[in-house]
């Protein structure tokens, strides 16, 4: 955010500045990072889009941030970096990572590029959780809100000189970036606390959580298919017949983890008429920030749970 000589912030959006003509996407080897910002600032690494998009309206368009797993057409679980990853993680002030054993590759580079003088931010540790925790914290508002604080607090360590600044920005992100974003979440406890939903994987289980709904698929079925292993015989037939008696109101399945067995029961919602919602693990589409990405998916929840329930 641009201040004048008295150090006023000039009223303009934290939302369009971070989607402005400042994205770059680079190949980066194939990789699909995709970097904002204009640099001269705090240069940022960042695992994962989802941090990435934080970190970048957090840090403001004078710094760089390069969010490495940014492509919503891969499955993040099976990234495996490259020499150009390598070098953009050995040129950042920072670095932050997801941790709770979802990206064990950031690990490996930092352990083989060991910079003094680079501060990386674990947001499983942050947390206090380790593998097998639910690794997928950026579906939790609580948690993304204590991230959001704590790349404030790290930027502030690197660039002390401005810290008045970070402090600027992390209040409009909290405030104006996420208002829409905790004002659907808010509606949604409100309207359907309560409501049962079925899901494909864990990643959905946090947002269920503060959304008030009750997720009905087992948790071996969840994790399961969030950890590339094979689903009981016994856990898809509860799943099954969960859609079939029309247990459940709707049914949210990760598009970018969709084997064989979800789409068998994808099309056994359809066909049973029970609203089907696709959520991504990374920002969709490329270029959205953090919070138009979870709005636009919880708007579309909230109209499958309007069809479902008539509420």
């Amino acid at each position: 955010m641009r201040r004048d000589r008295d150090g006023r912030l000039w009223r303009t959006s934290l939302a369009l500045i971070v989607c402005a003509s400042c994205l770059l996407v680079s190949g980066c080897g194939g990789s699909g990072a995709v970097t904002v910002g204009g640099g001269g600032g705090v240069t940022v690494f960042a695992a994962e889009s989802f941090w990435g998009s934080i970190a970048a309206q957090l840090a403001g368009p004078r710094s760089a941030v390069t969010s490495i797993i940014a492509n919503p057409a891969e499955d993040p679980h099976a990234y495996q970096p490259n020499p150009a990853d390598a070098r953009t993680l050995a040129a950042a002030g920072l670095a932050i990572y997801n941790g709770i054993g979802y990206d064990p590759w950031v690990g490996r580079l930092l352990a083989a590029d060991p910079e003094h003088g680079r501060i990386a931010l674990d947001v499983g540790s942050l947390l206090g959780l380790n593998a097998p925790d639910n690794p997928h914290r950026w579906y939790d508002p609580s948690d993304v809100l204590a991230v959001a604080a704590a790349i404030t607090s790290d930027l502030k360590r690197i660039d002390p000189e401005h810290a008045r600044y970070y402090d600027r920005r992390h209040a409009l992100f909290q405030q104006r970036a996420l208002a829409e974003y905790h004002a659907t979440i808010a509606s949604i406890k409100e309207r359907y606390a309560g409501v049962a939903v079925g899901a494909s994987e864990s990643i959905f289980a946090p947002e269920s959580n503060a959304l008030g709904l009750r997720l009905l698929t087992p948790a071996r079925f969840l994790n399961a298919v969030s950890e590339g292993t094979e689903v009981t015989a016994q856990d898809e037939i509860t799943a099954q017949r969960q859609i079939t008696t029309h247990a459940i109101k709707a049914w949210i399945y990760n598009s970018q983890n969709s084997t064989p067995e979800i789409q068998r029961l994808n099309t056994l919602a359809q066909t049973n008429g029970i609203p089907v919602v696709a959520v991504t693990e990374t920002l969709t589409p490329i270029g959205a920030t953090f919070e138009q990405w979870q709005t636009a998916q919880l708007h579309a929840l909230a109209r499958a749970l309007h069809q479902a329930t008539g509420q």
